[in-house]
């Protein structure tokens, strides 16, 4: 559990350091992913990336302001907000997507050839299996 943890944070603040060039947060990284497709509510955007009701206003409001991101009352829910991504969101999510790619890469690189595909099949079994739970918080970040 602890290698685990180690290897989380240590890739969090890495990913956090990459996207700071382009002012968003790994956290406004993965918001922006999971709204790009669209037709998906703050609620549930939240929920994707284990984001608590809160932090996810704060996440948009910020993401509002930078010009990515806008809330669209949903046609189905007077109550409810979709999410949609602008155009220079776009561009600022092409950018992450690259960022977080070329770090995935580096530190793969580091595994021997051969032990890259397992690694990423066994963490993929258990983050989709035995820890797909949450843990103590019952959330779930998908990012």
């Amino acid at each position: 559990m602890f290698l685990l943890s180690w290897a989380s944070h240590a890739l969090m603040a890495e990913h956090a350091a990459g996207l700071a060039r382009l002012g968003i947060s790994p956290r406004a990284h993965c918001v922006l992913l999971k709204a790009r497709p669209g037709g998906l509510t703050q609620r549930q955007i939240g929920e994707l990336c284990g984001i608590d009701k809160t932090t996810m206003v704060v996440t948009l409001d910020q993401l509002e302001g930078a010009g990515l991101a806008r809330r669209l009352p949903s046609p189905s829910d007077r109550r409810a907000r979709l999410v949609e991504v602008t155009p220079e969101g776009e561009k600022v999510l092409d950018e992450a997507q690259e960022i977080a790619g070329r770090i995935q890469q580096d530190v793969l690189a580091t595994l021997p050839e051969a032990d890259r595909a397992v690694f990423l099949r066994s963490i993929s079994a258990l983050v989709g299996g035995r820890l797909a739970g949450g843990g103590a918080c019952g959330v779930r970040p998908a990012c």
